[in-house]
């Protein structure tokens, strides 16, 4: 038994090192992954209320369902990621909601061009939504790292 605890403590403190380590990827994580289905539950309920839960959406109903699905996102990954993701304390809050919004836009605009491309050559939203959002998840977290969160040097 002395063994299995022994065992136990030295798993725990290597993930507790690795946890220090890299905090705010795996915090940034888990809060993308909350934003993830904060906005596709909304994204999916219009889909399925509005417009009768289509497979393959028409190239408006896409449109429609990326703004949906980023409205939601941003209004949930403002204040989790400002709080528990990058810990910001800037007073200026408003400039950093501009800066967030504006960076959040961008990839918008990936993920509408990505459903259009997508949704072009066929492919369900299901599918299309799981590769946007990689895509998405990824650049989100560069901006808001070096513009929108940046800590002063």
């Amino acid at each position: 038994m002395k063994k299995a605890k022994e065992l136990f403590l030295k798993l725990w403190n290597l993930a507790w090192d690795l946890y220090r380590k890299y905090e705010e990827i795996i915090v940034y994580l888990i809060v993308g992954v909350l934003t993830t289905i904060v906005s596709w539950f909304c994204m999916f309920f219009v889909n399925i209320v509005i417009f009768g839960n289509p497979l393959n959406p028409t190239s408006t109903q896409n449109l429609i369902l990326s703004v949906v699905n980023w409205t939601a996102g941003v209004a949930f990954a403002f204040p989790t990621n400002r709080r528990f993701v990058f810990k910001s304390t800037n007073p200026h809050i408003f400039s950093e909601l501009v800066k967030f919004i504006g960076s959040r836009l961008f990839t918008l605009f990936l993920d509408i061009g990505l459903r259009q491309l997508l949704g072009f050559m066929g492919v369900n939203v299901y599918i299309t939504t799981f590769v946007s959002a990689v895509l998405v998840i990824i650049g989100n977290y560069i901006f808001s790292k070096l513009l929108v969160f940046r800590k002063k040097l």
